[in-house]
């Protein structure tokens, strides 16, 4: 976008600057051979439109300032030759003076920085020479000094702004590249984040508890029941890895609430199912999976170690989030824990739970005091703190 923004500025800077050297041309142009003044003329004009031309076009845009400033060269070591009589006078500024910023510029477009500025002393200087000559008019060499520093002040002006420009855009371009890389590398590793996540939720929900029940199986029914779920759990890690994740759409809050009860049923020991208002709200598939092996997990979990004893009470409760979420609980009134003392080998809350429901875009509350129970809570979407009150308020209400 800068080239382009460059390379027309220039282009109508250098046309404008033409357009007004014209008349002057014309008037000079006695002074002239009448062959040379048409030839250069033509070419360096024409130059100025083509390079108009190809800065709204696109194309060509270096070719064409090119063509410029090797024209402009040309009528520079041509002058001699296209001067009549005994020279050019020395009162009257020669047309080809107006135009050395606009050949310095098409230089700074065209040329790299190194070449566009040797270009930026040489023509100029050149100028200089050629005007101190005779055919250039004998001009005092203080006063051709003084138009040939202005011409380079003029010419670096432009050289300086194109370049800055240019570096700007690069630093720019630099670091959005940056961006995008690390960008690229963030989801790269969420993604395998992710997918560890799923593989140690895997491990600790089949296989880990496959092994504490083969550990502590006595009897021959118990090995029996081990060794099922052994293939169970083998078979459910094939089909994880042969198996892609697919979003089918949406679940209704109704489904996934019968789908949670009818789990607590089959548990080793009774979980009370309380109702919630669920009404027609629906999650996205992967979160109702993700939230009804969260819910599962935080039920075991509750059954293993609130403690045991009649007096302690496990529920389930699922609802939704002011209409248009889900709300799940868990809860008992068992010995309770303090998350900070959970060991970091501990994969059941930490994975199963906690990253499973954030990693489907929820969010885990728990709610735990030692000796008097524990309240974990899975809501979906991840909720902003007043939402989560509100939810808080609506189990409140519910109990």
């Amino acid at each position: 976008m800068i080239e382009v923004v460059a390379s027309r500025s220039v282009a109508f800077f250098g046309l404008a600057f033409g357009a007004q050297t014209v008349p002057v041309a014309l008037g000079q142009r006695g002074y002239a051979d009448n062959t040379w003044f048409v030839t250069i003329g033509a070419c360096l004009f024409g130059g100025l439109v083509l390079a108009v031309i190809a800065s709204i076009v696109k194309r060509f845009v270096r070719a064409a300032n090119v063509f410029v400033l090797v024209v402009f060269l040309l009528a520079l070591v041509s002058w001699p030759l296209g001067v009549l009589g005994d020279g050019w006078p020395p009162i009257d500024r020669p047309w080809l003076w107006f135009l050395i910023t606009v050949a310095t510029a098409a230089a700074a477009i065209a040329l790299p920085v190194w070449l566009a500025t040797f270009y930026l002393l040489l023509a100029p200087v050149l100028y200089g020479i050629i005007r101190a000559s005779a055919s250039g008019g004998s001009v005092h060499p203080g006063l051709v000094a003084f138009d040939v520093i202005y011409a380079v002040i003029l010419g670096g002006a432009v050289l300086i702004i194109v370049t800055l420009l240019r570096g700007a855009a690069a630093t720019v371009d630099a670091a959005q590249a940056t961006a995008l890389s690390r960008y690229v590398d963030a989801v790269r590793e969420h993604a395998t984040e992710v997918e560890r996540v799923q593989v140690d939720s895997i491990v600790h929900d089949s296989v880990l508890t496959t092994l504490l029940s083969a550990a502590k199986a006595q009897e021959p029914e118990s090995k029996a029941m081990a060794a099922r779920m052994a293939n169970d759990a083998i078979g459910h890690l094939q089909t994880e890895a042969s198996t892609p994740a697919v979003d089918s759409g949406d679940v209704k809050v109704s489904d996934l609430a019968e789908r949670i009860s009818l789990a607590a049923s089959t548990l080793s020991s009774h979980i009370d199912v309380r109702g919630g208002n669920v009404g027609d709200a629906e999650v996205s598939a992967p979160a109702a999976e993700a939230l009804y092996s969260a819910s599962l997990q935080a039920m075991v979990n509750s059954l293993q170690h609130a403690g045991a004893g009649d007096g302690v009470v496990h529920w389930v409760r699922v609802g939704n989030t002011n209409g248009n979420g889900v709300l799940i609980e868990v809860g008992d009134t068992g010995r309770g824990f303090s998350f900070e003392d959970v060991p970091v080998e501990r994969l059941g809350l930490r994975v199963s739970i906690i990253d499973r429901v954030s990693n489907a875009g929820g969010a885990v509350d728990i709610d735990s005091v030692e000796g008097e129970g524990t309240a974990i809570r899975l809501i979906w979407p991840a909720p902003t703190p007043e939402r989560r009150l509100h939810a808080a308020a609506l189990l409140g209400d519910a109990s």
